[in-house]
């Protein structure tokens, strides 16, 4: 506990260090508010229906979490940060796939702003086609005479479009400012207040389910522990890596010797982060879609696609996991790139020909590695399901895996990361007696 309290005064002391926390703190508050004023022209009262929608919902339950439950509040962030999402995740594959965003990424920090401008003008069509939806969303579920105000409804259409659009750039720009100013990671930091803003209330609902007999409690603290235990298992697999003996050959320059250190090449188990399961969970969305064709068989197919318990979705989706996560590792995984480097800094893994002997080398072991880790993923990803299957309730069930938990998890460790490198700089110790906190950022951008 002194230890503690001693980490905390250091952290305290250090100005830049505490101006970003409390920085960082002041635009998270900023965002919580801004979750919960609702759109101009929405009865409140007639929200009711939209909770319960996105409850029973995977996907919009999906969305509902990631924007901290504004979407089901109807709120002015109802689209969060996720339109800025889609768009960065769709740029990051035309930086692999197409030739010129390639040459922009290679350009330094020039290019990187035009990506960073092409990012922000694809997010605003990508928020203008979703704030479209949302608005027939909320007319299909309340009504327009019990969710909507009949003096809106007229241009209710335009202003809620407009909104919703500046409200996700807002949140963009918030994000942006305290990746700039704060503590970093900006984007995901949003994503994970929202997530944990719905902790206590499903903690609680939780809590009174397993309130009606005295034995439940016991099953209540066995789910605790279990859920602890997931949560220890999730930080060795974002942080699981595999070290490539690398060696540096000697160079004298003048008087001076560099070179001849050997270091280590740290492959991540997990390279692809929480990509794959955002992916598999858009790709399982669209079976829900037969449920538009009026059939037996079509509500049949959607039945089963959105009840994220039922055997036959969670095999689907831990084979969608899989594959995702071998195709999104190959895409952001360059061996080849990586055995340049090597080559030109003088460096090569003993044993090893320099070149492409070193890519395959490289490959081989990603190849292998990649396997367990997909693995693991695809369990993490379907932890959920069979935590509702044992009796969990739906809400409190989404922190035993899936995105939620990997999020937060990757999220907390970056941030701890970068709290870490402030004290050390300043000579102060780390937070930890022995070893050193990893985040998600160890050879790929993993999210």
């Amino acid at each position: 506990m002194k230890n503690l309290i001693k980490t905390l005064k250091n952290i305290w002391s250090i100005e830049e260090l505490r101006s970003k926390i409390l920085y960082t703190l002041l635009l998270l508050f900023i965002y919580r508010v801004g979750t919960h004023i609702v759109l101009p022209g929405v009865n409140p009262e007639g929200l009711t229906r939209v909770a319960e929608q996105t409850k029973s919902n995977g996907i919009l339950g999906l969305i509902n979490t990631f924007a901290g439950g504004a979407f089901s509040q109807a709120s002015i962030f109802a689209l969060g940060i996720m339109p800025y999402i889609s768009a960065s995740i769709f740029v990051q594959l035309m930086t692999v796939l197409v030739p010129q965003f390639q040459k922009m990424q290679k350009e330094g920090e020039s290019g990187r702003k035009k990506i960073n401008q092409w990012t922000r003008y694809l997010t605003v069509a990508v928020t203008m086609v979703q704030a479209s939806a949302y608005v027939a969303y909320l007319r299909q579920i309340t009504g327009q005479a019990g969710g909507i105000l009949p003096s809106y409804i007229d241009y209710f259409w335009l202003s809620t479009v407009v909104i919703l659009t500046a409200g996700t750039m807002f949140v963009m720009w918030l994000g942006e400012k305290i990746t700039d100013k704060g503590l970093g990671n900006g984007t995901s930091l949003i994503i994970m207040i929202g997530i944990l803003a719905r902790l206590p209330q499903s903690f609680m609902q939780e809590l009174g389910s397993k309130s009606t007999r005295s034995g439940l409690i016991l099953l209540f603290i066995v789910e605790i522990a279990i859920l602890i235990a997931i949560i220890m298992g999730c930080i060795m697999l974002v942080q699981g890596v595999r070290k490539i003996p690398v060696n540096y050959a000697k160079q004298i320059v003048g008087n001076r010797q560099f070179g001849g250190a050997r270091q280590f090449l740290p492959i991540k188990v997990n390279s692809a982060g929480v990509m794959p399961i955002i992916f598999a969970q858009a790709v399982l969305f669209l079976p829900t879609l037969f449920n538009l064709t009026g059939t037996a068989t079509g509500t049949g197919i959607a039945s089963m696609f959105q009840d994220h318990s039922n055997v036959g979705y969670m095999i689907v989706y831990a084979v969608v996991v899989i594959g995702f996560t071998f195709l999104y590792t190959a895409l952001i995984f360059n061996p080849k790139q990586i055995a340049d480097n090597l080559k030109q800094n003088n460096g090569f893994i003993p044993g090893v020909k320099p070149g492409q002997p070193t890519a395959d080398y490289i490959g081989g072991i990603m190849d292998k590695i990649t396997l367990p880790g997909a693995i693991l993923l695809a369990l993490v990803g379907i932890l959920p399901g069979i935590a509702q299957r044992l009796g969990v309730q739906p809400s409190f069930s989404t922190f035993f895996g899936g995105t939620s938990l990997l999020i937060m998890v990757g999220v907390i460790l970056d941030t701890l990361q970068q709290i870490e490198t402030q004290l050390l700089m300043r000579q102060y110790d780390g937070l930890m007696k022995s070893g050193r906190i990893q985040g998600r950022t160890v050879t790929q951008a993993s999210y």
